[in-house]
């Protein structure tokens, strides 16, 4: 992208500093909060922008709305089911493998290199 944008790179950080997941609802009320001027589908429209050009990740949710993240190399997310939070975690899978296994039992081939788990995070838990 070759137009600086002060309301993009603000947009960037609240994607870099929330190690949540946010929706983009969510990064608009942080954003709006810092700069009243801004409008929704500017930060929608350069979400868009960001995740084209590789500078944040989308993370497309089966069940609510799609959740952003600054981490673009391939890695592993558990999604709360009751609350839609997605944490990142670290594990080697063998993921060839997988998608091997994968493509014979179901005709599916993967296209991403994560792996997705779901359950119920503590604070959900604890409630």
């Amino acid at each position: 992208m070759k137009n600086y944008s002060r309301q993009r790179e603000e947009i960037i950080k609240v994607v870099k500093e929330s190690c949540d997941h946010k929706t983009a609802e969510e990064i608009y009320m942080i954003v709006k909060a810092k700069d009243p001027a801004v409008s929704r589908s500017t930060v929608y429209r350069n979400l868009g922008l960001l995740v084209e050009n590789n500078i944040i990740n989308k993370i497309s949710m089966l069940v609510g709305p799609d959740r952003y993240d600054y981490i673009i190399k391939s890695h592993n997310h558990a999604i709360c089911v009751k609350c839609g939070k997605v944490f990142d975690f670290d594990y080697d899978f063998d993921y060839e493998k997988i998608k091997q296994i994968v493509a014979h039992q179901t005709g599916i081939e993967i296209s991403n290199k994560g792996i997705a788990l779901e359950g119920i995070c503590n604070s959900c838990r604890n409630k």
